[in-house]
């Protein structure tokens, strides 16, 4: 649905559009994760008289109603495009963090990250719909990769943020602050997008190009199932470390919150740093010669086994030990990030299936939230310490390798009757070259 993609306006560049893009998802990320500085603060916990599994079902909820609003958004921004769909999402769940700082019972909690979770289930389907139609392949990476860096740098300036707030104010101004402030991002992106809704004419075409692609035929294709695996693995590892490592360094490792936070930053700066920078290489590789899936898996590979050095964190002796590995095995997560993305929601999708196939994928990045939020809190809960939980993670990230390595191949990839699915610019063996950049305003 080229007609229905999110276009700049005047001499914005796509690249400005892709940064709005970004910092929109940062901002998603900041208000997704203040929750897990909250459940640090002993005052919070007293509040509410939260016990560990309580705080793993809390911190669970967002991903629950995230995941089962992801098909539904694929398919609206499929049909109806980018800017008004984000818009009023953007609206809501701004609105509904900043009223979390105002709920006096569990349910109200409960049903305000419900709320944030939904609204927020627009972002990245909408974000890689207009990547997908607006990037040439020898740029997807580093656009992923830059898209990236709002999911990361979001935590990583979030977590210290939220828990200067609540050592400097309370957690209720955290949260009413959080959301207020996230309002000014719809001024720009107001007057930088263009409106996108298609017309009666556009809607029928938009439409005709949608029905030739089904949930059903989705699923059919391998590559699906090997992308949904690889967004379940990888989003494991993330989400353990928003959910739950504030905690994890306040509670085992006697960090202050405050420092907690600290830490929590240099390592989302980091895989963001790194996602970007494997995202940038792995177009110029391609743009040489180099065949786009074999490259980009590649990275993921050596992105998952990086990763599952958290392990050694888990058995370190001293503070410093544990710090060091917990920061550097998410930062080499991010040799995975751009090229994960790139690969499981751009180079083996074909353009009108970018939406729905995002949604789909992403079903099993909010499962790995919510999975990962609520078994880490039981597991934290039988055990009595985190070691268990991390252990747990190098086990999913090195079914992530092994996933990536078998199923994420361009002939298991999913058709769409009368467009990429012919593959005109495929490589003898299937494999997507390095397409044109996409020109500003195109």
């Amino acid at each position: 649905m080229e007609t229905s993609t999110s276009k700049p306006t005047g001499t914005a560049s796509v690249w400005a559009i892709l940064a709005l893009l970004t910092v929109g998802l940062l901002i998603s990320f900041i208000d997704r994760t203040s929750l897990s500085s909250a459940l640090a603060d002993k005052h919070f916990i007293e509040e509410f008289a939260l016990s560990s599994v309580d705080r793993g079902w809390l911190n669970s909820a967002f991903f629950w109603s995230y995941g089962l609003m992801q098909l539904p958004m694929g398919w609206l921004v499929d049909r109806y495009g980018v800017k008004w769909p984000y818009t009023i999402c953007f609206l809501l769940w701004c609105l509904a963090t900043a009223l979390t700082g105002l709920v006096t019972a569990l349910a109200g909690l409960i049903a305000m990250r419900l709320i944030v979770g939904a609204a927020e289930a627009i972002v990245i389907p909408a974000s890689y719909r207009w990547i997908g139609s607006n990037m040439g392949e020898n740029h997807k990476g580093l656009a992923a990769g830059i898209l990236s860096m709002g999911g990361k740098f979001g935590p990583a300036i979030g977590a210290p943020v939220a828990a200067w707030l609540i050592v400097s104010y309370s957690w209720k101004w955290m949260f009413v602050l959080t959301g207020v402030l996230g309002l000014i991002w719809l001024l720009p992106w107001l007057m930088m997008v263009r409106n996108d809704l298609p017309s009666k004419t556009e809607l029928v075409s938009n439409k005709a190009k949608a029905s030739s692609v089904t949930l059903g035929g989705l699923l059919k294709a391998p590559v699906i199932w090997g992308a949904m695996i690889n967004n379940f693995c990888y989003g494991y590892f993330v989400f353990y470390c928003m959910t739950w490592m504030p905690a994890y360094l306040v509670e085992q490792r006697g960090l202050s919150l405050k420092n907690s936070g600290l830490y929590t930053f240099f390592s989302f700066a980091g895989i963001a740093i790194v996602a970007t920078f494997a995202g940038w290489l792995a177009d110029r590789i391609i743009e040489r010669g180099g065949d786009a899936v074999f490259v980009r898996k590649a990275f993921v590979i050596a992105g998952f086994i990086g990763g599952s050095t958290v392990l050694f964190g888990s058995f370190a002796e001293t503070l410093d030990q544990a710090l060091f590995w917990n920061v550097l095995s998410l930062t080499l997560l991010g040799l995975a990030t751009a090229n994960n993305l790139a690969l499981c929601k751009l180079t083996l999708i074909p353009k009108p299936a970018i939406g729905l196939a995002t949604g789909v994928q992403q079903l099993a990045t909010s499962l790995a939230g919510g999975v990962s939020a609520s078994l880490s809190g039981w597991l934290l809960h039988v055990s009595g310490n985190y070691d268990l939980p991390m252990k747990v993670i190098v086990l999913f990230l090195l079914i992530g390798a092994t996933n990536t390595a078998i199923l994420l191949r361009p002939k298991w990839a999913p058709k769409v009757a009368g467009d990429e699915a012919k593959r005109p610019d495929a490589g003898a063996a299937g494999v997507p070259k390095a397409e044109a950049p996409a020109k500003s305003g195109a």
